[in-house]
C-alpha cells in the first residue's frame, strides 16, 4: 500500500480510538496546563443596543487542579494579556488596551476559582475571583465539561471545555462612553483544552 493511501487509513484509525470520557471519576487526578492553540476567548458587547460587537483575546494562560474523586476540589487559575484585545483594528485594539484596560499598569486579567459546583451531568459553576483594572470582583462561570480523551498528536491525556460569563465592565470602572453607546455587560465565551502534565501513566 502506498504511503499516500496510509494516511486516510491511519487517521480513520486514531479518529475511531479518540472517544471522550465524560465520567469525572473515570479521569487521571492530578495538574493539568492549558492548550493554548486549542483555546480561544472571547468577548462581546451591546453596541448601540443594536448589535453585539466581538473582540477577543489572543495570549492565554491557565491552570487546572483535578481530583476525579472530588471533582468540585478541582481549582483553576485563568489569565489573559490585556493587551492582547484584538478586534481587527490594531489602532482601536491599543486604546482598548491602554484608555480602557489599562494594561500598563494592571498587565493580566485573571481569574481564580474558590469553589466548583456540580449542577447537571457535564455541567458546573465555577465562583472565584476576576482581578481586571486593578479591581476584585467575585464572579461566577457557568461550565460544560466535554470530557477527557488520550491526545495522540500530544501523547497524553487532554480535557475540554467550555465556560462562559457575565460581568458588569462599570464594577471595573472600565469604559469611557455612555452606556447608550456601549452597553454595561460584557459577554465572555471560553473554549480550552487541557493536558495533563507529567507522564501519561502517573
Amino acid at each position: 500500500m502506498r504511503i499516500r493511501h496510509l494516511i486516510p487509513f491511519a487517521a480513520l484509525v486514531l479518529s475511531a480510538c479518540i472517544t471522550p470520557v465524560t465520567e469525572p471519576a473515570r479521569l487521571p487526578a492530578g495538574s493539568w496546563e492549558l492548550d493554548p492553540s486549542h483555546t480561544s476567548v472571547s468577548w462581546r458587547v451591546r453596541h448601540m443596543g443594536i448589535s453585539w460587537y466581538v473582540g477577543r483575546f489572543d495570549t492565554v494562560d491557565a491552570s487546572l487542579d483535578f481530583d476525579p474523586a472530588d471533582p468540585q476540589s478541582a481549582r483553576l487559575v485563568a489569565s489573559v494579556d490585556a493587551d492582547s484585545i484584538s478586534t481587527g483594528d490594531p489602532d482601536f485594539d491599543a486604546d482598548l488596551a491602554n484608555a480602557w484596560l489599562n494594561a500598563e499598569s494592571s498587565p493580566q486579567i485573571r481569574f481564580e476559582t474558590h469553589s466548583i459546583s456540580v449542577t447537571g451531568e457535564n455541567s458546573g459553576q465555577a465562583t472565584g475571583t476576576l482581578f481586571l483594572n486593578g479591581r476584585e470582583v467575585e464572579t461566577v462561570m457557568d461550565i460544560v465539561f466535554h470530557g477527557g480523551v488520550l491526545n495522540p498528536l500530544e501523547g497524553r491525556r487532554a480535557l475540554g471545555f467550555s465556560g462562559r460569563f457575565q460581568v458588569d465592565r462599570t464594577q471595573f470602572g472600565i469604559g469611557n462612553l455612555p452606556q447608550s453607546i456601549v452597553g454595561p455587560d460584557v459577554l465572555i465565551e471560553i473554549e480550552a483544552e487541557f493536558l495533563r502534565t507529567g507522564a501519561l501513566d502517573d
